[in-house]
């Protein structure tokens, strides 16, 4: 992970978010406050538009613009959460470039903010449901010996079954909760950008 390619990933997020911010709220309609897409677009548009402007000596630094313009740009639980997994990630690549294994460290400094966070475990149908088993995935196949492309890709499929697995599950936490049982049957909206954040990922580092 280099700068270039931190940079590529993020603007990857940006356009996948865009595509697919009419999904994310249809989702978010049926168990939250109707604004996923919406909010995750105008954050990543922000964060597009932060990183034209200025010159990272460190792929951390990439990160950490983007965790803060997104806390300062995405209204509700989603910029708090996003915005600080993407600081700890910067914060833990305070480097131009970051060998396989020091960047799925990073990874697992993110969902740990996201944890302290959030208080949701897996489970919970949450985005720790896509988040834990891509971090999971990508750290194996790193030590397996596999290269970055092959250990984003196995994050991305793990990301995207965990946010289909979120659909017969009941909330436990979040704005979902309050529907109790009516959550059953709806896939979860923060799962399913989280997934997209993984898919970027593995789409950047294949074409890198």
């Amino acid at each position: 992970m280099d700068i270039d390619l931190a940079r590529a990933w993020v603007k990857a997020i940006a356009v996948a978010v865009d595509q697919h911010k009419d999904h994310l709220t249809q989702l978010d309609s049926a168990i939250g406050d109707a604004d996923h897409g919406v909010n995750m677009h105008r954050g990543f548009s922000a964060v597009t538009t932060a990183l034209e402007g200025v010159e990272p000596d460190t792929v951390g630094a990439v990160f950490i613009k983007t965790g803060t313009t997104l806390i300062s740009t995405i209204g509700g639980a989603s910029g708090p959460l996003y915005g600080g997994a993407f600081r700890a990630l910067g914060k833990a690549l305070d480097t131009p470039a970051a060998e396989p294994l020091a960047f799925a460290g990073a990874l697992a400094a993110g969902l740990e903010s996201i944890q302290k966070l959030g208080t949701a475990v897996p489970g919970d149908k949450t985005m720790i449901d896509a988040y834990a088993p891509a971090v999971a995935a990508f750290e194996e196949q790193i030590r397996q010996g596999a290269g970055f492309a092959a250990a984003a890709a196995a994050a991305a499929d793990a990301a995207e079954e965990g946010m289909r697995a979120t659909t017969p599950l009941q909330a436990r936490k979040g704005r979902a909760s309050y529907l109790g049982a009516r959550s059953v049957g709806h896939q979860d909206p923060g799962a399913t950008s989280t997934a997209l954040i993984f898919r970027a990922l593995a789409d950047t580092a294949a074409h890198a």
